[in-house]
């Protein structure tokens, strides 16, 4: 049994993205170039959703470079994921001529505004940051960078920047929200109104997949091993070999239970999430059969399923120019957006308006 894509690739035809009409309420959000290729679980859990949002919303999603810089990083490896990313979100079908897609470097704004606000932050305030403390525990506090302690700061800018309705944001994130609001609301009440206060967009509930080798972890880049993680990118010879490896549970029936069959249940979930087919028609499907049918149909599905995302990302990457050219109006876009409320905060602060430059030619 095969399963499609469920948002096509777009054709190379397609027109970068403008500003929409007013009506349609402003989203943003962004995501780290961390790793060379986005998995499974993540693209389920919210990239996938990102898609549907372009339907009723205007969106503006980034490639957050700048984030990257709170842990150590390799100059090459940087540049090559944060193309790889933006690639990749256009394979999923994310739509330049419905999204702004763009760098996060590309917008000098948001580091602008970031100083502003860190100017507005109490030391205590960041502090409290549950992810810094996370991040920060394993090699000690005194190990981690400024740039770590001030991350959250950085994604308040981000978010303001755009003056969006919604953030999509997970429940991670939602701690760096309720500071973006606070920062906001003490900007316009100490100045005078200049932010909206964003709203959390509530992804909404997705099958949850875990680790096929250790089925009670999540699916996750930081945590799972290289077999327990469905990687978008992998040769796809490679995924079908995971999926067929992948760690069951005792006896033989094909059912869903999250206690008793940890392994068989996100085998299913992962079925389930790709094909629409729900778990219960999957059981009757595979009653009386064996766990290694489960697998066998399984891995079809999901190389089925990410052999066309696969293969328009590295088309994409093979011709980098319309890819830049997609950055570049995302950017143009988002610039814009960007360059009008930096200006209101300026003037809002006290900065003098500076005059235009001259060059020595001039």
């Amino acid at each position: 049994m095969s399963a499609t894509t469920e948002h096509p690739p777009v054709p190379e035809t397609a027109q970068p993205a403008a500003p929409q009409a007013a009506a349609r309420p402003r989203v943003l959000s962004g995501i780290q170039p961390t790793s060379d290729s986005f998995h499974l679980g993540n693209y389920v859990g919210a990239v996938r959703q990102w898609v549907d949002l372009q339907h009723d919303h205007q969106p503006f999603f980034f490639i957050a470079d700048m984030h990257a810089l709170t842990v150590d990083w390799d100059p090459k490896l940087l540049r090559e994921r944060t193309l790889r990313s933006a690639a990749q979100l256009i394979a999923a079908g994310v739509d330049p001529a419905k999204s702004a897609i763009f760098v996060q470097s590309h917008v000098p704004e948001h580091a602008q505004l970031a100083w502003v606000l860190n100017g507005l932050t109490g030391f205590g305030e960041a502090r409290r940051m549950t992810q810094f403390k996370d991040k920060s525990a394993k090699g000690g506090e005194g190990a981690a960078s400024v740039g770590l302690f001030a991350y959250p700061v950085l994604m308040a800018a981000d978010i303001l920047l755009y003056r969006p309705h919604y953030v999509p944001v997970g429940e991670d994130q939602r701690q760096h929200l309720e500071l973006t609001r606070d920062l906001a609301q003490r900007f316009n009440g100490r100045f005078k109104k200049t932010f909206r206060l964003p709203e959390p967009y509530i992804l909404k509930a997705t099958a949850k997949l875990y680790d096929l080798q250790e089925p009670t972890r999540k699916m996750s880049k930081s945590s799972s091993a290289p077999g327990g993680i469905i990687e978008m990118l992998d040769d796809p010879r490679v995924t079908a070999k995971k999926i067929r490896s992948a760690v069951t549970d005792s006896g033989s029936e094909v059912r869903f239970d999250v206690e008793a069959k940890p392994g068989v249940s996100n085998l299913l979930t992962i079925y389930s999430a790709l094909t629409g087919e729900s778990i219960q028609s999957l059981e009757e499907q595979f009653a009386g059969r064996m766990y290694g049918d489960l697998k066998k149909e399984l891995a079809e599905v999901v190389v089925d399923f990410v052999t066309p995302f696969r293969d328009r990302t590295l088309e994409l990457l093979d011709n980098q120019d319309h890819l830049m050219q997609v950055l570049a109006q995302g950017a143009e876009t988002a610039g814009a957006v960007a360059e009008g409320t930096l200006r209101d905060v300026y003037q809002r602060i006290g900065f003098v308006a500076p005059v235009e430059r001259r060059t020595e030619a001039g």
